[in-house]
């Protein structure tokens, strides 16, 4: 079985949503320095980087991260390339023909070379599902989404495609890296940290493969 890492590294030069801070890492001991171990701490905002949302990000009353069933983070899963799109369409999901038992699905989009710039600015134009797309996956019954960049939905939806997915109780992974990634089925593991009462929860998210 291959393991394909779809998780992208996190260190200063990460890309962040605007407004958060960039992860501050610091080795607080140092066997370079004469210390007997090294030890690092870590400071971010639970959204940097590949992660899942909770439903607390946008529902008042909504579970939080610990709350999640953890079965949802492991399974089946089917990558949808999309490379030339500049949204997701519920018109786009229909010409895909999603295989009938799938569950969770990936969406593999331009938006996965922006993680290969040398610069690591937020860029607003990327690739999002609509409304429209995100009630289609509802109805459709998936239980996990994912997108190759910081959010599901793009910059103008986010409120309200996330409110869409959450109150049909459909997982939300995002910050995915799917550049080494062809579309098909896969076996998904993205289990998030257990964080109390936190509305999100950092993953390393991988693909299994014959």
């Amino acid at each position: 079985m291959r393991i394909i890492d779809i998780s992208v590294l996190v260190d200063d030069k990460t890309i962040i949503w605007p407004g958060n801070k960039s992860p501050q890492i610091k080795r607080l001991s140092d066997m370079k320095k004469g210390d007997a171990h090294n030890e690092t701490s870590l400071e971010m905002n639970v959204h940097t980087g590949t992660h899942v949302d909770a439903p607390l990000h946008f529902v008042s009353n909504g579970k939080s991260i610990d709350q999640m069933d953890p079965s949802i983070f492991v399974g089946p899963a089917f990558v949808v390339s999309l490379p030339s799109i500049k949204e997701i369409k519920s018109s786009d999901l229909e010409k895909v023909r999603l295989p009938l038992d799938v569950q969770r699905v990936l969406f593999k989009t331009s938006n996965s070379s922006l993680w290969n710039k040398k610069n690591s600015k937020f860029t607003k134009d990327y690739v999002g599902l609509t409304p429209g797309a995100a009630s289609w996956l509802a109805r459709h019954k998936i239980k996990l989404v994912g997108m190759d960049y910081l959010s599901i939905a793009k910059f103008a939806d986010v409120v309200t495609v996330h409110q869409i997915l959450f109150k049909a109780e459909v997982a939300i992974l995002e910050g995915l890296n799917l550049n080494k990634v062809k579309k098909g089925k896969y076996q998904l593991i993205c289990l998030p940290i257990k964080i109390a009462n936190a509305e999100a929860g950092s993953v390393r998210a991988v693909l299994l493969t014959k």
